[in-house]
């Protein structure tokens, strides 16, 4: 599993010309599910999102964690962060898991956030959409699980 992680200051995901989610400050993240992820691999995430310290202290340090400012999680499936792009000048997503279980990994981590997290907000699995964010820094990483 993996997610692309962005500190914002806001985002915002529509699907045909309506918002389905919007957070202000705190992690856009792109989620992108492998054919041997499990939910124990989503747990790991999910823990990983809502501890990670990208946020700036006082000082100016990243010391503070999404759960430590109170920010909005934005989760939003991203399936061609899976992409296998190591040769030819086309990508291969033979490396991202069949959609039936990208969904069910994915609505289980949305779930999850839910319950562990105040501020939770999603696109729509599946969907076409559209993307707004303010990045704050740019503060960046990928996490891999």
């Amino acid at each position: 599993m993996k997610g692309l992680l962005q500190r914002v200051h806001g985002a915002r995901v529509d699907v045909e010309g309506q918002t389905v989610g919007a957070i202000d400050q705190g992690l856009l993240v792109l989620v992108a599910v492998e054919p041997d992820d499990t939910p124990a691999h989503a747990d790991k995430l999910l823990h990983k999102l809502l501890n990670y310290r990208v946020f700036s202290d006082p000082q100016g340090k990243m010391n503070l964690s999404l759960k430590d400012i109170g920010g909005g999680l934005l989760l939003v499936s991203q399936f061609t962060l899976a992409a296998d792009t190591q040769s030819g000048l086309r990508p291969s997503f033979s490396t991202a898991a069949p959609p039936a279980l990208g969904a069910e990994l994915f609505d289980y981590l949305l779930a999850q956030a839910r319950l562990k997290h105040e501020t939770v907000a999603s696109g729509q699995f599946g969907a076409d959409m559209q993307v707004h964010l303010v990045n704050d820094g740019p503060v960046t990483f990928m996490l891999q699980i």
